[in-house]
């Protein structure tokens, strides 16, 4: 045929004379056996279903057509006329020659496809289609008749995908949770099932078990086979692979049909665990794939197994999803756990290597054995997220629950490795101290035991608990890989960055309304500040930084500013309270006057309790340095103020005079007693009796008080030619003022003004 066609390709003209005869002798037979051929399939074959096409009338006229052309060409030969035959004609006939020589091929192929289907042979009937398929090639010729079987040939097609697909809904049935159902919780997949048949239907045992090959591999052929596995794939991830991953407590079970292949169905077990163990996995999910294996997926086409192209579609999501629910949570949450770790990664080889031997899996490395392999640094990683996540949760609990720190506190650090090269550090660092010793002279000073000590207070517990979480997270650290080290010293650093930044705003409100807990919020700042001084030097030694690195040193300032900064704001909103409460007494004039002296006796009296109030919060909580410059500067700020509205007074009676000085001796009597900084009442005396140290206008108080109950002459006496005690609390100008106010203008006033002078 090929020659045949050559030959009238290669004609683009007249044919030589000498090679006419030959020639003429090989078309004739050629055309007798077409046409008959031909005229046969159409008679046979294709009367039936011209008709029932559009255009039939027509298809049947070109048909005819060409038998004449066909007549044509035989005259032409018979009468060695062919060079005065057109060329264009000759050409013609053979186009229309030639695809008759292919409607002949196709009439073949589909009498082969349809036996072969009918007979399950499903590859000879994909081949078939194939070689029926070749008619599309002419899709573009003016033939209707060629137009109209290629739709044949497409129709077909969908037949024969149908055909396969109904069979592999027989070789895989599927039985799944309603559609409705929310796919959260274990029981929602206890309705899971799986029945694999391999390859027949129940009770067809005229079906050879060779039928799955034959499905497979006409899949293939048709290119269909890769959106079968994908589409199983995705349900087999989703509702049977996905779920023995997640949930720890289902199982999958394996039960065995006679002749029928096996059921995979999803069972729950009872489990405490709340999250998959890898072996437990690595289990299940081997035990479906090799089920699958043995039941379908055994077959290989065009030298690769199905399973390879199953492995393929599913391998990434099956794997991210074994490392995202099951091994990060494996990852140990020490370090000492670290070389059991060794087991899981053995675990996840083994895993692997038998997806291999099955075809599912391909190449020596895959994210999941990386994952499992790169311990170390997924331990620091996860260790580091713990770490900041409770200490968040640290920072965000209640700070009213507290703890007492006293001198002899220290933190627990555990015992720590020897640091390399220590032994003979150690020797050299004793023989200098012992020289040293010698040197020292024996009556030198000795520091006290409390040098360098925290001073008695009250710091928040989950502050104790946070300074404690960054001990143990660096003793983690000198045990581990030195990339897990510094990952974990800075982490330790971003705790305390993280205080500085969180418990402030957090907590900013409770700060500004309770005293309580601004004292706290002091005390854990200093308690932070105090530690971070010697934290990095003792571990140091073991941690493998480059030299110059600051360890925590440099966060102190920082973190007593802090701890400054929140206090003083508490100071000052007592004191705006304080000041408040002062400005209703009316600047403490007109005291004669009932109300006003009523409402002044009241406003001293409410900031004597307001003291009094404070320093029971603050007692046994601040420091008691702290407490007493505390209680002290509000003292000193209420005493203030009452001086200066007294001073600020041009005319004092006897009666204002007098009360005024009962109010300053309230103050006198009963500010002493509110410096109680510790719960023993006995202790407090002494502090009680340094008021003047904390409070420094306390002197100036009792002497105005002094000078509103005496007479000129006392004054003077007490003024004592600016050598006296008042000389000491006013000046010449202040003195002179008060004594205008309280006292008629007399000589005696006048003499005595003379004599305030220094």
């Amino acid at each position: 045929m090929s020659s045949f066609v050559t030959e009238v390709l290669a004609s683009s003209g007249k044919l030589e004379k000498d090679d006419l005869a030959c020639k003429i002798s090989k078309l004739s037979r050629k055309v007798e056996e077409t046409k008959e051929e031909v005229t046969d399939m159409i008679n046979k074959k294709y009367i039936e279903f011209i008709p029932s096409m559009e255009g039939a009338e027509e298809l049947l006229d070109q048909v005819e057509s060409v038998s004449k052309d066909i007549d044509l060409l035989k005259s032409c030969i018979e009468n060695e006329h062919v060079h005065s035959c057109d060329v264009n004609d000759y050409v013609k006939t053979k186009h229309y020659f030639i695809i008759f020589l292919m409607l002949f091929k196709f009439d073949t192929a589909v009498e082969e496809y349809h036996r072969a289907l009918q007979e399950k042979n499903y590859v000879v009937a994909a081949k078939q289609h194939g070689n029926v398929n070749a008619l599309k090639a002419w899709k573009d010729t003016e033939l209707p008749l060629v137009r109209a079987l290629s739709s044949e040939i497409t129709i077909q097609r969908e037949n024969l995908i149908y055909h396969l697909g109904e069979e592999w809904q027989k070789l895989a049935v599927w039985k799944l949770p309603s559609t409705k159902t929310e796919l959260t919780s274990v029981k929602s997949f206890l309705k899971t099932a799986l029945h694999l048949n391999r390859g027949g239907s129940k009770g067809d045992e005229s079906v050879p078990h060779a039928l799955l090959p034959s499905i497979l591999q006409a899949l293939s052929i048709q290119g269909e086979l890769h959106k079968k596995m994908k589409l199983f794939g995705q349900v087999l991830f989703k509702y049977m692979l996905k779920p023995l991953i997640i949930f720890p407590s289902l199982v999958v079970e394996v039960s065995s049909q006679p002749e029928q292949g096996a059921v995979l169905s999803l069972q729950c077990t009872e489990t405490k665990a709340d999250h998959p163990d890898p072996s437990q996995v690595y289990t299940k999910v081997l035990t479906v794939l090799k089920t699958l294996h043995e039941q379908l997926f055994v077959v290989s086409i065009d030298e690769k197994k199905v399973s390879e192209v199953l492995g393929d579609l599913i391998w990434k999501e099956m794997s991210e999803c074994i490392i995202r629910e099951c091994l990060v949570h494996s990852i140990p949450a020490n370090s000492s756990q670290l070389a059991e770790y060794s087991e899981v990664i053995k675990q996840t080889e083994d895993f692997e290597s038998s997806l291999k031997k099955m075809g599912y899996l391909a190449g020596d490395s895959t994210d999941l054995l990386k994952y499992a392999r790169n311990v170390n640094c997924h331990f620091a990683s996860k260790k580091c997220q713990d770490v900041i996540v409770a200490a968040r949760k640290l920072m965000a609990s209640e700070m009213h629950n507290t703890v007492k720190i006293t001198p002899e506190y220290k933190l627990s650090i555990p015992k720590l490795p020897s640091p390399s090269g220590g032994e003979k550090e150690r020797k050299e660092s004793c023989k200098k101290s012992a020289h040293y010793d010698q040197q020292s002279l024996e009556n030198e000073k000795q520091l006290s035991p409390n040098t360098m000590c925290l001073p008695v207070c009250r710091i928040s517990e989950s502050v104790q608990q946070l300074m404690d979480l960054a001990i143990q997270t660096l003793s983690e650290a000198v045990g581990s890989s030195p990339q897990c080290a510094v990952q974990l010293f800075y982490t330790v650093r971003n705790i305390f960055h993280l205080f500085y930044d969180v418990v402030p705003t957090y907590h900013k409100d409770n700060f500004l309304k309770l005293p309580h807990l601004a004292a706290i919020q002091h005390n854990n700042c200093m308690f932070i500040a105090h530690h971070l001084l010697t934290l990095g030097f003792q571990f140091k030694p073991y941690l493998p930084l480059k030299d110059g690195v600051a360890y925590f040193v440099d966060l102190v300032p920082g973190f007593r500013r802090l701890g400054a900064r929140c206090f003083v704001a508490q100071m000052n909103v007592q004191k705006a309270e304080m000041l408040e409460r002062l400005s209703t007494a009316r600047n403490f004039s007109n005291l004669d006057d009932e109300n006003n002296y009523s409402v002044a006796s009241k406003a001293i009296r409410q900031v004597i309790h307001q003291l009094r109030r404070l320093g029971k919060v603050w007692q046994d909580v601040l420091p008691v340095n702290i407490y007493c410059k505390s209680i002290g500067t509000l003292l000193n700020t209420a005493i203030s103020e009452l001086i200066n509205k007294i001073m600020m007074l041009e005319d004092i009676s006897n009666m204002d005079g007098e009360r005024l000085r009962t109010l300053c001796q309230t103050i006198i009597e009963e500010g002493p007693l509110v410096f109680n900084p510790l719960p023993e009442e006995n202790k407090n005396k002494k502090y009680q009796e340094e008021v003047p140290v904390y409070a420094k206008k306390w002197m100036t108080l009792k002497e105005i008080s002094m000078v509103l109950n005496a007479n000129l002459q006392e004054i003077v006496d007490r003024w004592a030619e600016g050598k006296g005690p008042l000389a000491v609390e006013f000046s010449c100008n202040e003195m002179k003022s008060l004594i205008r106010a309280l006292f008629k203008n007399t000589e005696r006033r006048a003499a005595a003004l003379a004599k305030i002078v220094k």
